[in-house]
């Protein structure tokens, strides 16, 4: 069988192995990071060539598909170098490693049966040589019925193609005519039959700009169902979210159609729309002193100071934390799909994107294409303890950003775009996701969730009482004895109340 590569002379490949993770844009999706590669095999009938058609079997829903650079071994490798694995790659071509989380839990990690399946190993359609293109030069892009869905480079991986070479040599012989699947980027997801999944791989700097062209597969449903002989089937929540990417992407496929709802309802967040409405209008200094009645008093982003006046911003912390520049890091780290461009990218409606910049003003952290995906996401704002470059075109958008304030420096003076959704330290405070980000002209606060409620219902009846007394203070009430209010005001206050005439 050939596999779409023709003119290397290869009939079928001796192995084929693939890597579980590499791409720092897929290790953060997945949310654990492999200090070195692991790797699977793929049988040698899961080839197909490009225009082949694969199907998703009865009974099944998740068939994901993954595009990839595959390297193709020019000349056997044997306990060789990191330095000298890339020499031994021929070849460079387009693969889509496509898998059924239907059947993940059949396997354990070895992926036999949910990525062995016929048809599951598209390769092609033009092997690149790799003469004169080093090993960082690579880009890998995957198409879904037109749309673009993932766009990574080879510059970005954590384990490089010369790595993987090396360490599968150590165990192996590679021999001329084996593929290593490299991994994937972000952007792999579900698809459904009649979906068209198109892969290239190019190395658009190189001479020439060299490509694969498009590797193109045709999802088909499938008739036969898998016997009682073997394992079956089974998913749960938890892999449908994995699967389609995200609770956000899923929901959005179930509505359209392509997905069955979660058989258990999704966790909800006690930002609800009851307390928004109860702390619309709350002073955020009302907010911090309720909290500092329960023991909270270092709950204050310091520093940050809005973008326009009377902005005020309520939401639901995403975090993104800075890491001190450091050249081979940020080489490593930086460029790419990096950290920072994932949070932007990712955050979601009613969310706030909490940057933590080490309190360093001296450097931009958001600029103005940044703030506007955010904007466009849905982002309910920006909270950064470093800079803003671009300041007057963020001025020119809606979405409220509180920051150190500007800076023209762009990305790379002091930072290193380090991770996303983890525990980080902004402005003094430490901010988790899911916390609550509230802020005003005063400043910024973090609530912990757990106290949200009980905080905001004492904060609205707090700030119902300020109203009082500041209206009695503008009829010209004394402030002794009335703020606070003793027990004669708090009588009156609390007859008003009564009689509907208070706040």
């Amino acid at each position: 069988m050939t596999f779409g590569i023709d003119s290397l002379g290869i009939e079928t490949p001796g192995k084929i192995i693939a890597v579980h993770l590499n791409y720092p844009s897929r290790i953060a999706q997945r949310g654990r990071t492999p200090e070195f590669p692991s790797y699977f095999f793929k049988p040698a009938s899961s080839l197909a060539p490009t225009g082949a058609t694969i199907e998703r079997p009865a009974g099944t829903e998740l068939l994901g598909f993954e595009g990839e650079v595959a390297l193709v071994i020019g000349k056997p490798a044997h306990w060789v170098s990191p330095e000298d694995g890339w020499s031994h790659v021929s070849h460079v071509t387009a693969a889509n490693d496509f898998g059924l989380y239907d059947l993940r839990a059949a396997d354990k990690g070895s992926n036999v049966r949910n990525k062995g399946g016929d048809g599951y190993t598209p390769i092609g359609p033009v092997a690149i040589s790799t003469d004169g293109i080093d090993q960082d030069s690579w880009r890998v892009r995957t198409w879904v019925n037109g749309e673009l869905v993932q766009n990574d480079t080879s510059d970005t991986l954590k384990f490089s193609f010369g790595q993987l070479v090396a360490d599968l040599s150590q165990h192996m012989t590679l021999e001329t005519g084996d593929v290593i699947l490299t991994g994937t980027p972000a952007g792999s997801s579900v698809v459904v039959p009649g979906d068209v999944v198109e892969v290239e791989v190019d190395a658009p700097n190189a001479p020439g700009a060299p490509t694969t062209g498009r590797l193109v597969t045709t999802v088909t449903q499938g008739s036969k169902a898998f016997g009682d002989f073997g394992s079956k089937p089974a998913i749960n929540d938890l892999q449908r979210i994995e699967a389609w990417g995200s609770e956000d992407e899923h929901a959005a496929a179930v509505a359209a159609g392509k997905a069955s709802p979660l058989d258990a309802p999704v966790e909800t967040h006690p930002l609800t729309a009851e307390l928004r409405e109860l702390l619309d209008g709350v002073a955020v200094a009302t907010v911090s002193a309720a909290l500092r009645k329960r023991g909270y008093v270092d709950i204050f982003i310091d520093g940050v100071h809005p973008n326009h006046e009377g902005d005020r911003i309520l939401g639901i912390a995403k975090t993104l934390r800075f890491i001190p520049f450091r050249p081979d890091l940020f080489k490593k780290y930086g460029g790419g799909y990096n950290a920072q461009k994932r949070a932007f990218d990712s955050v979601n409606e009613g969310e706030v994107l909490v940057v933590e910049a080490r309190g360093v003003r001296e450097t931009g952290t958001v600029g103005d294409v940044l703030a506007l995906r955010a904007q466009f996401r849905g982002a309910a704002g920006i909270v950064t303890d470093g800079g803003v470059r671009d300041y007057s075109a963020v001025e020119e958008f809606s979405i409220p950003v509180f920051s150190q304030g500007a800076h023209p420096s762009v990305l790379g003076r002091r930072h290193v775009p380090w991770e996303t959704d983890v525990t980080i330290a902004c402005g003094g405070a430490a901010v988790q996701p899911g916390d609550v980000i509230m802020g005003d002209r005063d400043g910024v606060i973090v609530i912990p969730p757990f106290l949200l409620e009980e905080v905001a219902r004492d904060s609205a009846k707090q700030e119902a009482e300020d109203a009082w007394v500041a209206d009695q203070v503008a009829a010209g009430a004394k402030v002794d004895g009335l703020f606070p209010m003793n027990a004669e005001w708090r009588a009156r206050y609390e007859a008003e109340l009564a009689a509907g005439k208070g706040a």
